[in-house]
């Protein structure tokens, strides 16, 4: 929904608004707390709250380090363009990974722009197959949530199966695997989520 444009301040006024607006949306994106950015780009914590509240204009300086730090471009910070808020991933165009033989096909359900503390994916498993995945760094966490067909999910060496509409959470840093038990395919949504210290 859209605010009317009467609303919107005059040009002058309203480039910290856009810049702020821009660029909590690129930060968030990408899952960085105001700490994180800090760290990478350099500039203050303080700066930044200051900047995505519309409260300070920062130097062409300041804005190329917190581009830098997003891997975008400066114009992505200055544009007016509501465009960039939408992001529409379409199947056809997808890059699907598949495993050797083909019997696991995962597709990413993000957009491939930068590094990311959250990731969204949907996987198929064909009857009777396996993903084996090796353990993640520490801190990460595995939300996994079956959307069809009958799957085992195995944690450490626990055991856990689940059914359509089931959905299970652990802690990635073990050796897991999820295991199509079903005759037909499996369809899972996973969201993995990354520790500060993997970032």
């Amino acid at each position: 929904m859209t605010v009317a444009n009467d609303l919107e301040p005059a040009d002058d006024e309203a480039i910290p608004l856009i810049l702020g607006r821009n660029l909590r949306r690129l930060r968030t994106r990408q899952g960085l707390s105001l700490e994180r950015l800090a760290r990478v780009s350099g500039v203050s914590r303080a700066m930044l709250g200051q900047i995505e509240l519309g409260r300070s204009a920062p130097t062409i300086t300041l804005l190329w380090k917190i581009a830098r730090a997003l891997d975008v471009s400066i114009a992505a910070l200055t544009s007016t363009s509501a465009q960039d808020s939408v992001v529409v991933l379409r199947q056809a165009q997808a890059k699907i990974l598949s495993t050797a033989d083909g019997l696991v096909l995962t597709r990413p359900l993000f957009p491939g722009d930068g590094d990311r503390r959250v990731e969204f994916h949907e996987m198929l498993l064909h009857p009777q197959a396996t993903e084996d995945r090796t353990p993640h760094p520490a801190g990460t966490v595995e939300h996994l949530v079956v959307a069809m067909g009958r799957v085992e999910v195995t944690v450490g060496g626990a055991r856990h199966r689940l059914e359509r509409r089931d959905a299970i959470l652990f802690d990635a840093d073990v050796p897991h695997a999820v295991h199509n038990v079903g005759d037909g395919d499996a369809l899972l949504y996973l969201v993995l989520s990354h520790g500060e210290s993997d970032r």
